[in-house]
């Protein structure tokens, strides 16, 4: 296995309750430091499976071409 390619460039989006785009980060060469998987689970049990992914990174930016989008509070959900 080659480590040549393992940084690798990913996007950070955060969504708003009605599912729309509201801000992105640009983070560059990444690379997981950390990785934890519980992985007891029992299909007769009411549980969660929790993954916990930690990153490192050389850089990163706020994408400033994504803006939050106004919002039709006609659309938005019922819970709301």
């Amino acid at each position: 296995m080659s480590l040549k390619n393992f940084r690798k460039d990913l996007i950070i989006e955060g969504y708003n309750e009605v599912g729309q785009i509201v801000l992105a980060y640009k983070v560059f060469r990444c690379w997981v430091s950390e990785f934890q998987a519980q992985a007891d689970l029992d299909a007769n049990a009411n549980a969660v499976l929790i993954q916990h992914v930690k990153f490192e990174n050389e850089d990163w930016e706020r994408d400033y071409d994504v803006t939050e989008p106004s919002v039709d509070w006609a659309d938005r959900p019922k819970h709301l």
